[in-house]
């Protein structure tokens, strides 16, 4: 099985080819395809590249499957005895990629 580990916003995600993972929002449409390129290990089967601290050359192509939003999280605010109430929420705002290919140059192997 072929993975790679990647960072993107201070997050580590673990993609494997052909599923989804969800990341924090980038403004990008449906079926548009950028590349990820802060790897930081690459596994295929029991050949493992560990990048120091980025594999060079590695890089994950993947496709925008949707824009969606996480459930809605209430936050609400109280002080006893003096009528201090705030009710407010938030929904945080993701962006679900599939994993097209793992891509690892010649010259991946060695770390920087």
């Amino acid at each position: 099985m072929k993975y790679a580990i990647i960072e993107d916003g201070g997050k580590q995600y673990k993609a494997i080819e052909g599923n989804t993972i969800e990341i924090d929002h980038y403004e990008a449409d449906v079926g548009e395809k950028f590349d990820l390129d802060h790897v930081l290990m690459v596994v295929n089967d029991d050949d493992i590249i560990v990048g120091k601290p980025l594999v060079n050359g590695a890089k994950v192509e993947t496709t925008v499957v949707e824009q969606i939003k996480a459930p809605k999280i209430i936050v609400f605010k109280y002080k006893p005895k003096v009528r201090y109430r705030v009710k407010s929420g938030h929904r945080q705002r993701y962006t679900r990629l599939k994993i097209d290919t793992i891509v690892v140059e010649a010259g991946g192997k060695n770390g920087t």
